[in-house]
């Protein structure tokens, strides 16, 4: 019997998209399936479970486009740039036109609230690694900075302006745009 675990969890991800988590029930995600329930429950234990995968995913894969960018060989704005462009890929995804998207993306949400605050706190500590690298005063902090002013336009509907909040941060710690990691300037 092959593994169908994928099968389920993008099933799952449909019935999301479609009725949000509260409303989407095993019968819901067997049917988009194309499997019985009883089979459903050979790849994940119950809907809670298939709803948190579905998160773990998704924060992961935008996780793995952020860790990417903190090491590439570019400029240290691109770099953080390109960090925070996960954040903003992720909320952008399947999820961008779905009234349900906070039952995934949200840190305050009650499945997967706490992956979502990993996966902040991960961004966090990829952006202070970055600014430290760079030699900046307080990463830590400006980290911070750049991640409230990313939430703040996400929210606002205004991802068109990350660019310029991140480069804003940046040049207000006197960081020059064009170093590279480990470069002298």
């Amino acid at each position: 019997m092959p593994d169908r675990t994928a099968d389920v969890l993008d099933a799952t991800l449909r019935c999301l998209l479609r009725y949000g988590a509260r409303r989407t029930t095993m019968d819901d995600i067997a049917a988009e399936t194309g499997v019985s329930r009883s089979a459903v429950y050979q790849y994940v234990r119950n809907k809670d479970d298939a709803v948190r995968r579905i998160a773990e995913r998704l924060h992961e894969q935008a996780l793995t486009a952020a860790r990417e960018s903190a090491v590439a060989p570019i400029p240290l704005a691109d770099r953080v740039f390109g960090i925070v462009t996960a954040k903003a890929e992720l909320m952008a995804g399947p999820f961008a036109a779905s009234p349900h998207a906070a039952e995934l993306l949200d840190e305050q949400a009650r499945l997967c609230g706490d992956i979502c605050r990993g996966f902040t706190d991960e961004l966090h500590e990829l952006l202070t690694g970055v600014l430290a690298a760079a030699e900046l005063e307080r990463p830590g902090d400006a980290a911070r900075i750049v991640l409230a002013a990313t939430i703040g336009l996400l929210s606002a509907g205004r991802p068109d302006l990350l660019r310029t909040a991140s480069d804003a941060v940046l040049a207000g710690l006197g960081a020059p745009s064009k170093t590279f990691e480990g470069e002298q300037q």
